[in-house]
């Protein structure tokens, strides 16, 4: 008996139990290929940007355009997520997120590009993943269709988005330092062969679907109803959404802080996004790590927490050694504290709501980023880089605070939801 106990916690801790699954274990390959492109896609697009424009504003104007349509089209999205097959779907945004990279590609290289193009194409591509995004998160649990397996599956699945954030950023600084951002494009459409064949090979993929017959609307408030009046997913949520809206828009700053701070290039760009990926990485194994049973508030709390002082930190950085540090931080810090309100949020859920419950997260995530990039724009123009990042890291530290005065309570209400 208690040689059966070790082998099961032995079991439940390994990393990458998850990868069992015949399913998932293709999604996390397929996935791999293509978000290589993805973020080489990422950051040529952004150091595009400034090449054309030289301002901090366009960059949040890039951001901005290319998060606006999820964070419109999600309430919608997440019905869809819920009423039909998310296998399909995933297989039409991928197909279609390959031709908008394919056309950036070409007007890139035939010189047809301005930044009304770029901003329009990543309006497309928006449009896109508001519908991939939130049915992607909710696939996930279709892939492993075991609670057990569902918070170590959503840490693989970051581990695979902060690996590829390693590789991609540093391959793309090279790139378009030898040949300029269009080869990056053709490259990230090359990838997405990757996620459409994993998608083509997977078998007997079953999803809880709603009846296709009710409105769409009354679908979408019983949706807000639930979360509303469903304590701990309103919290987490509104958590997220104020990190994602104060916290995430220093992304869309890292060019301006590389050339213009750091006195570097597109290699330092790619050096400073290839570290936080790292730092991703190893939040995301931390993550994996973890058991079922694990309370994932803590997490979120202390995430948020190390953010906000991360970003404060970094905002007084002149030096490239310790600005990748402290990017080191703030990839782990971030991906702790996305990943834990992921799973907090996933391992409560009902089925039959989880597409709107996810897009609401999504909303939170990506949404609530599309204002903060646009702001974070704005203000850098008027008051600098190091100002608004500071602002912005001492934003998120005020809110981890609130968090924690919470978090009490919390715990009271959670007390019957996890295994003791």
């Amino acid at each position: 008996m208690k040689e059966q106990t070790i082998k099961s916690r032995i079991i439940s801790n390994n990393p990458f139990r998850a990868l069992k699954v015949y399913n998932f274990r293709l999604f996390f390959m397929g996935q791999f290929i293509s978000l290589i492109g993805t973020w080489i896609q990422q950051l040529a697009s952004s150091w595009l940007m400034y090449r054309l424009t030289a301002s901090s504003m366009w960059l949040g104007l890039l951001a901005f355009a290319a998060q606006l349509p999820i964070f419109i089209l999600t309430p919608i999205t997440g019905v869809v997520a819920d009423r039909y097959n998310r296998h399909h779907i995933l297989v039409i945004t991928q197909i279609l997120l390959c031709i908008q990279s394919l056309i950036l590609g070409l007007l890139v290289i035939y010189g047809y590009i301005t930044p009304i193009w770029l901003l329009v194409l990543n309006i497309l591509q928006g449009c896109f993943n508001a519908f991939d995004m939130p049915v992607r998160q909710s696939f996930v649990f279709d892939m492993v269709a075991e609670k057990e397996l569902l918070s170590n599956a959503i840490a693989l699945n970051s581990v695979v988005f902060n690996s590829t954030r390693l590789i991609g950023p540093p391959l793309a600084g090279m790139l378009v330092a030898q040949f300029g951002e269009g080869i990056c494009f053709l490259i990230n459409t090359t990838t997405f062969s990757g996620i459409i064949v994993a998608l083509a090979f997977m078998k007997n993929v079953t999803y809880t679907a709603l009846s296709r017959s009710g409105n769409i609307m009354e679908n979408i408030r019983e949706g807000l109803r639930y979360v509303t009046n469903h304590y701990p997913i309103r919290t987490v949520l509104l958590l997220l959404a104020l990190i994602s809206l104060l916290g995430m828009p220093y992304m869309v700053l890292m060019p301006v802080v590389a050339v213009e701070i750091l006195h570097g290039d597109s290699h330092t760009l790619g050096f400073l996004l290839g570290t936080a990926g790292l730092g991703a990485l190893v939040g995301a194994l931390f993550i994996a790590s973890r058991s079922h049973t694990t309370r994932f508030e803590n997490n979120i709390a202390a995430g948020s927490l190390l953010l906000g002082c991360g970003l404060v930190l970094f905002s007084f950085s002149r030096n490239l050694y310790v600005s990748l540090i402290l990017m080191f931080i703030i990839g782990i810090s971030l991906i702790v504290q996305m990943a834990s309100s992921n799973t907090f949020i996933q391992s409560m859920v009902e089925d039959g709501m989880r597409g709107r419950v996810m897009s609401l997260y999504t909303m939170s995530f990506m949404g609530m980023a599309t204002i903060g990039n646009l702001f974070a724009g704005a203000i850098a123009q008027r008051i600098g880089v190091s100002l608004t990042l500071f602002l912005s890291g001492a934003g998120c530290t005020i809110v981890a605070l609130v968090f924690y005065a919470r978090l009490h309570k919390l715990k009271k209400i959670l007390v019957t939801q996890y295994a003791k």
